[in-house]
């Protein structure tokens, strides 16, 4: 009974840590989301309400709407994180299934190979990004930013895809090749809905850094025509830097879609994470 209790016991700590970190983490976000609905008066009187029929204002978003572009800016950031997760998912899962199917002179080498992607920053190799990127014509392109973030994700995606991989049944795969399925086959059909969770854990741990990047958007792709919702918010924030419902409406905007994300892939991430745990 008494190890049951101690059990208990740790188990309510630990959930009451992670209650409070999740508060801190969201508390923020809370602000600046409840925040950009009000008035300018409402903000600075009582920045913890919640919006009233006196207190609601969309000013900010019109404002946003209206003067920033923020609906190209949007769009950009869709189009490169979009592609950029599909050729992460795509690659990254293949080489993942090569890895861990096939053995061949060289595959431990390969493996390490490629996680030394995620232990090196990509942004030491600036400079030659930058010249491989002029040589080939594609600064101020959003094809220059998913080539770029395409690598910087890989690496992690090969590393995660390629541990849950191996669990898959051997018996599985080799009863398809038996039924006469091409190799494709088994991997599109058999492995990767196997692996959902993982591909799940991927996505989000790439899209973030993607949507929230400022480094490369600022290098490959200044210009306005090709400007991220990062880039552009920078740019509006220090035009509007007086104006707090404007400024609180861009930071809402941009951070939409991490929040949709997370709703959308929470069950599956918390699912690839502790399958990850465990093994």
């Amino acid at each position: 009974m008494s190890q049951a209790r101690h059990s208990t016991a740790r188990s309510l700590a630990a959930h009451a840590v992670l209650i409070l970190y999740t508060v801190i983490a969201l508390f923020p976000v809370f602000v600046v989301v409840v925040n950009s609905f009000k008035n300018r008066r409402a903000i600075f009187a009582d920045p913890l309400s919640v919006p009233g029929p006196e207190s609601f204002d969309l000013i900010g978003y019109r404002t946003v709407l209206a003067q920033g572009d923020f609906v190209l800016y949007f769009q950009n950031s869709l189009i490169v994180t979009v592609a950029s997760l599909f050729f992460v998912l795509l690659f990254g899962a293949m080489a993942a299934f090569a890895l861990s199917e096939y053995r061949f002179r060289g595959n431990m080498l390969m493996g390490l190979y490629l996680a030394l992607g995620i232990m090196i920053p990509i942004r030491l190799g600036t400079v030659a990004i930058l010249q491989m990127m002029v040589a080939s014509g594609l600064v101020n392109t959003l094809t220059a930013l998913v080539l770029v973030y395409t690598a910087q994700g890989l690496p992690l995606a090969v590393f995660i895809l390629s541990e849950f991989m191996r669990g898959v049944s051997d018996d599985l795969k080799n009863a398809g090749r038996i039924d006469g399925l091409s190799e494709y086959t088994i991997f599109f059909r058999l492995v990767l809905p196997l692996v959902r969770p993982a591909m799940a854990t991927v996505a989000v741990f790439t899209m973030i850094p993607i949507w929230n990047d400022l480094w490369f958007p600022l290098i490959l792709a200044p210009s306005e025509a090709t400007k991220t919702i990062t880039l552009g918010s920078q740019v509006f924030i220090g035009q509007f830097v007086t104006n707090w419902n404007a400024v609180l409406a861009a930071l809402s905007l941009a951070i939409l879609p991490v929040l949709v994300l997370y709703l959308v892939f929470s069950r599956q991430l918390i699912r690839g994470i502790t399958a990850g745990a465990v093994k």
